[in-house]
Order: C-alpha cells, then sequence, then structure tokens
C-alpha cells in the first residue's frame, strides 16, 4: 500500500489519508504479526480538549494512525498549506473496517453504550456482514474495579479489532493505558457510533455530512447535552486553529 505523508494542526499529527486507503492500513495490522496499534479519529473537540487534559493529549499522540474526524479539520488543514484528502469520520471507517472484517472473517469485540445498544449492534452485523466473527461485546456501564476484567476478556477474545463506543476523553486514555495488555491489532474509540450502526440514532443526510454542519444536526438531535460543548469548542477552534493558519501563511511555522 502507498505510504501517506503527514499533516500538523495544534499539535497533533494527522496521516494525509483517505478513507481506503485508512481501512487498508488498518487490516493490514490485522494480518501483521500480532501487535497492538490504537487509531485516533480526531475532530475539533479533541484538539480543545487536548490542551486542557494531558493524558488524553498524550493518549492520542501516542497513537499509530490518526485520522481527520470533521470538516472544520480538514479544511483548516488545507488552508494551512497542508495535506488533507477527505473527513475520515469514525463512523464511516467503522462500517468500513466491520463490512470488510466480514469479508476477511476477522474478529471483532465492541464495548460501550447502553446493554440495549451493544447487543443490538452485535446482531445487526452478524446479519449486515456475513462472516463477521463477533469475539464478544460489553455495555459501557462498569466501574474502576472492572477494568482489569474487562481487559483480560478483550485479551482472550483474540480479536482482531476493538471498537469503544464511549465518550472522549475516556476511550482514548483507557484504550493506551491498557494497549500493551489488551493486545489487539486495531483499537479505535467511535464515540456514539454504536447508536448510529445500531440503528438507533439516525445519521445526518449527507450533504449536511458535505458541508461541514453534521455537528449541527447532531446538536438538533440531542441539544440539551450537546449546546454548551459545540458553543464553547468550536468558538476556540476557530480561534485557535485561525491563529495558526495565518502563522503558517506567513512561514512562522515549520512544514510538516
Amino acid at each position: 500500500m502507498q505510504r501517506t505523508g503527514k499533516s500538523e494542526l495544534l499539535g497533533v499529527s494527522f496521516d494525509a489519508i483517505t478513507m481506503q486507503a485508512a481501512v487498508e492500513r488498518c487490516l493490514e495490522f490485522c494480518h501483521a504479526p500480532r501487535a497492538a496499534h490504537t487509531v485516533i479519529t480526531a475532530n475539533a473537540f479533541h484538539l480543545c480538549m487536548m490542551r486542557r487534559d494531558r493524558d488524553l493529549a498524550a493518549s492520542c499522540r501516542a497513537a499509530q494512525l490518526t485520522v481527520a474526524d470533521g470538516m472544520s479539520v480538514v479544511w483548516a488543514l488545507r488552508a494551512s498549506g497542508q495535506a488533507a484528502p477527505e473527513r475520515v469520520a469514525g463512523v464511516d471507517l467503522m462500517a468500513n473496517l466491520l463490512a470488510a472484517a466480514g469479508q476477511q472473517r476477522l474478529r471483532v469485540y465492541f464495548l460501550g453504550a447502553r446493554r440495549e445498544v451493544v447487543t443490538t449492534l452485535a446482531e445487526v452485523c452478524c446479519t449486515r456482514y456475513p462472516g463477521i466473527e463477533i469475539a464478544g461485546f460489553r455495555d459501557g456501564y462498569f466501574r474502576s474495579d472492572d477494568h482489569l476484567g474487562i481487559v483480560e476478556d478483550i485479551r482472550a477474545s483474540q480479536a482482531h479489532m476493538l471498537f469503544i463506543g464511549m465518550p472522549s476523553p475516556f476511550k482514548e486514555v483507557w484504550c493506551e493505558r491498557h494497549r500493551g495488555r489488551l493486545d489487539v491489532p486495531v483499537m479505535i474509540g467511535v464515540g456514539g457510533s454504536f447508536d448510529v450502526l445500531a440503528g438507533f440514532i439516525k445519521r445526518a443526510p449527507r450533504w449536511t455530512q458535505a458541508a461541514g454542519l453534521e455537528w449541527l444536526w447532531r446538536l438538533l438531535m440531542e441539544p440539551r447535552k450537546l449546546w454548551m460543548r459545540y458553543l464553547t469548542t468550536n468558538t476556540e477552534f476557530i480561534w485557535l486553529a485561525g491563529r495558526e493558519i495565518v502563522a503558517r501563511q506567513l512561514g512562522r511555522l515549520p512544514a510538516t
């Protein structure tokens, strides 16, 4: 597979990669001698949160593959003169990887969401992706005392892919903290993707995604949960990314 270059925004190094190339890279991880790899799908929220959360920042920077999940990140990279072939949304990457897992009979493990959601997701995947092997699944409601037991269960499952449907920064930090013991070739935090793929939440229309307005769709779906997050994060990201774009255009930051 053709290797890709890197782009940088707000201290995060992104793989300048298409969706197809990201899927191929993950499949390479699955078929190579067994080793743990983390995949980060970073959006504006992650980039802003990393400035205040050292554990999250360290976990994201330790990833073996980092993709731009969010049109605002793609536009900011392009405006700063860097490569950003396309948005690689976590929910779409997960769907593509599940399809590939069905074709290649790979084992997947789901961790997160409500029990009803994750159970339905496992059932839907068996129907939608014939050939996929569900190595295991567990809801995201557990105590800190349960962490080591969950890690051992995932390790024993011999899963090729681990999808973690839990909020940030928990999913990134937890995954990196236990990465060596988990020993899963592809580990990826996908937030609320379980609800979407299991059919509990409707995905934004494609024109909304292309216009960079999927955040607005999500806000309309869950206003009480998301309004403050988007108000503060979007404003902060525009200011920070804008400063970096100008600095790169003026040659005050090195090219990546």
